[in-house]
């Protein structure tokens, strides 16, 4: 495979390993069936599911990176970074990824409490019948029993009305620092990528704030084309990477069949004036045999 060739990366989704809907190998087969030529699982602080998904990207004839997505905190506000091609055996980022993770259960049982105290009981319960990996329960989980109990009508309804900051099941969390995210990252042989950029409600100090760091730290690229960013979310961040040098990625950010904007390999391609990300990983793609 010609990686200068490659077009069609999805290099961000989520299994039941985290707080996706689908088990690693039907994500490969999904990738395989949108056309993706190059696959990462990234399921949120936990690397459980890389070994499951790049033996199934090979059997669907799919190159593979490892990937992960770990949560940090960022002027008040949880960004995501995405470490992509490093060894998922690498023991810092190991722990480093249990202990980001170590806090959601009790958080979990705050955010159930939260719920209760407006007459909404069962929460914490009816959450965990959609969690794969207990250790990573999320609001994500909350939301699908709260559609499934009959409280709202989708996932979007219920982040606004119950589980961001101000509603009733809202309960902070204190998340990796960026330094830490990038130095396991670093130290494991990946790449680390901003992602989805244009959700963050930062200011426009505070977004060149995120982006200077990140590339004090190290960083090296950012994700331009994703489920959540619009045509011109794309296009701003187009110009982003540029002025900063930063590498492109692309990837879905899918969870669930009927939940994601995006089906895997169905975003539209990086502008040819970026330098995609995967060429800086040429070394780490597990190519099929």
């Amino acid at each position: 495979m010609n990686l200068h060739a490659l077009t069609n990366a999805d290099l961000h989704c989520h299994s039941t390993v985290s707080d996706g809907a689908c088990e690693p190998e039907q994500l490969a087969a999904r990738a395989r069936a949108g056309g993706v030529e190059l696959w990462a699982l990234t399921d949120h602080d936990e690397v459980g599911g890389v070994a499951r998904a790049r033996a199934a990207a090979r059997a669907e004839g799919l190159a593979f990176l490892s990937g992960v997505e770990i949560s940090v905190s960022f002027a008040g506000q949880v960004v995501h970074i995405v470490g992509l091609g490093f060894d998922e055996h690498d023991a810092q980022l190991r722990e480093g990824l249990a202990a980001t993770r170590g806090g959601r259960e009790p958080r979990a049982r705050e955010m159930a409490a939260g719920l209760a105290a407006v007459g909404i009981r069962g929460a914490y319960e009816g959450a965990l019948k959609f969690v794969g990996n207990p250790e990573l329960i999320s609001r994500t989980h909350f939301a699908r029993w709260l559609v499934e109990a009959g409280h709202c009508r989708d996932v979007p309804e219920v982040f606004r009305r119950f589980l961001t900051e101000g509603k009733p099941g809202f309960v902070p969390h204190r998340w990796a620092s960026l330094s830490d995210a990038l130095r396991w990252i670093h130290g494991a042989g990946g790449v680390a990528v901003i992602a989805h950029p244009a959700r963050y409600r930062f200011t426009a100090n505070e977004e060149l704030a995120l982006l200077t760091d990140f590339k004090g730290h190290g960083g090296q690229a950012v994700e331009v084309v994703t489920g959540s960013h619009s045509e011109q979310d794309a296009a701003r961040f187009t110009e982003v990477a540029l002025e900063f040098g930063l590498l492109a990625s692309r990837g879905s950010d899918f969870h669930a069949p009927g939940e994601s904007r995006t089906e895997l390999g169905a975003l539209p391609h990086l502008s040819g004036r970026l330098s995609p990300v995967w060429l800086a990983l040429q070394d780490r793609v597990q190519f099929p045999s």
